[in-house]
């Protein structure tokens, strides 16, 4: 019996964040989750087609805007909840050296979805948020504790969702996005101790 498709998406998704971690010595992690507002009988009316629009444009304008300087990666996933309808769970990453303020960057993020939607969007910046286990903020790449709970973050994020795979029209929906990988470090600079 072969590897589950949510181990499959656990496991690329920690290579990818090993790969920012190796290009960058320290990670500013911000977490939003990007949703819609709800009409006059209280329903969240965006397809999941539109969700994936939404997405599309944050993303395509990324490379434009301010915004989004020093975002080295990122990772999306289109859910499909009971009451909040289809939403979006969101990882940013941003160079740790460059960007240090992640609260201050997540209602930045917040306010540009809602920009992008035309006023449909809300959001829910984590950053703000007191969780016990603090998976957003500055990632250092000596900090495996912080790291462990990232990655139990992402398991989240790797799960199949039935209710999203329902309602794909065709194979182009995208229910998971990511960055690409980064390019690999040159030589240049002090050798990182090693973890």
């Amino acid at each position: 019996m072969g590897i589950s498709k949510d181990k499959r998406r656990q496991a690329s998704n920690e290579k990818y964040v090993d790969a920012l971690q190796n290009r960058y010595s320290k990670l500013c992690v911000i977490r939003d989750d990007f949703g819609f507002k709800k009409d006059e009988n209280n329903q969240v009316n965006v397809t999941l087609q539109e969700a994936n629009k939404y997405a599309t444009t944050l993303l395509n304008n990324s490379r434009n805007n301010s915004t989004f300087d020093n975002m080295v990666g990122y990772i999306f996933k289109i859910e499909d909840g009971v009451d909040r309808g289809v939403h979006l769970h969101t990882l940013f990453f941003f160079d740790g050296n460059k960007v240090q303020n992640d609260k201050f960057k997540g209602e930045q993020l917040g306010k540009y979805w809602e920009k992008v939607t035309d006023g449909k969007g809300s959001y829910h910046n984590c950053n703000r948020s007191d969780y016990k286990e603090k998976a957003t903020g500055m990632l250092d790449y000596r900090d495996i504790e912080k790291r462990r709970v990232l990655d139990k973050a992402m398991a989240y994020l790797a799960k199949d969702d039935q209710r999203v795979e329902a309602l794909k029209e065709n194979e182009k929906d995208r229910v998971i996005r990511r960055g690409t990988m980064p390019k690999e470090k040159g030589n240049k600079g002090r050798p990182r101790d090693k973890v």
